[in-house]
């Protein structure tokens, strides 16, 4: 597994300390760690960074007051990683050298941190246990990662999950809609399979906005999940765009179309297509609400 330690040179000591205990986890070849040392005279500096972060399957942040006052290591390093992150693309995992105020960044205070319950390493009366902890954790991380076929029936039980997580998030936000001077909102449960939105903006020239979205049936198969902005729209009628199942050998996700232009290539959860969803259709009312 490739993984990239992003880490503050007033760190050094700290990342001595992680290298000598995932000697283990190395020599097993279950890692290959790469950080900022194994860059050789002559390489340029950012590219090779670069090039390393995108190759990246792990990436380690050490998390320390320096690390938080490094705008290399927060803005460059860090923010690119937490991308990939989003994307699905590589997994990152903060380890927290020292007390700070990590829990205020509001993109890294999603993630779990460790050594346990993310007490900082300093905390522990004897620092190998920490560190002890965190490759225990990490080969947790390796070991979930084993590759594992999905089946027919994981991929219809995905779909099923995935229309109930887009269905439930509509239905709430339109409850929420209600909260906002001038926006009007209704939800309808057509059937098991499928439901509509309508969203009129009172403020806009009572700019109205339609959605209807099905999930997939067994005798049309354009999506797993797919919609119209219409309103009650039947199955296979102007259907705008739709979201198809997919993995990557160890989870499942889904990838958004639209007819007529290119795949989109950001692999989405469920709570993601339902959000992404959501914007996408009260902009037809011309709803901004970012």
């Amino acid at each position: 597994m490739r993984t990239f330690i992003s880490y503050s040179h007033h760190d050094a000591d700290v990342l001595n300390h992680l290298l000598d205990h995932l000697a283990v986890l190395r020599r097993e070849e279950y890692i290959k760690e790469w950080h900022d040392r194994k860059i050789l005279p002559g390489d340029d500096l950012d590219d090779k960074i670069n090039e390393e972060l995108e190759k990246a399957d792990l990436v380690l942040l050490l998390i320390s007051p320096k690390f938080i006052a490094s705008d290399y290591c927060v803005g460059r390093e860090m923010k690119r990683a937490l991308e990939r992150n989003e994307a699905k693309k590589a997994r990152v995992v903060p380890i927290i050298v020292e007390s700070c105020d990590w829990e205020l960044m509001h993109d890294l205070r999603r993630l779990k941190a460790i050594p346990k319950d993310g007490r900082p390493i300093s905390k522990w009366s004897n620092p190998d246990d920490a560190y002890l902890d965190i490759v225990r954790e990490l080969k947790f991380i390796i070991d979930a990662k084993v590759p594992r076929g999905f089946n027919e029936l994981d991929r219809s039980n995905f779909r099923n999950a995935a229309f109930l997580t887009i269905k439930n998030y509509f239905k709430q936000s339109v409850n929420k809609i209600h909260t906002i001077n001038g926006l009007r909102g209704r939800f309808v449960l057509r059937n098991e399979t499928s439901f509509g939105t309508t969203v009129i903006n009172r403020s806009f020239q009572h700019q109205t906005a339609h959605i209807t979205v099905h999930r997939r049936s067994v005798d049309f198969a354009i999506g797993d999940i797919y919609y119209s902005f219409q309103e009650d729209a039947p199955r296979h009628t102007a259907v705008k765009g739709y979201f198809n199942v997919s993995s990557d050998g160890y989870e499942q996700f889904l990838v958004s179309t639209i007819p007529g232009f290119s795949e989109d290539s950001r692999l989405l959860s469920p709570d993601q297509a339902a959000k992404y969803l959501w914007h996408q259709f009260i902009k037809q009312a011309g709803i901004d609400l970012a």
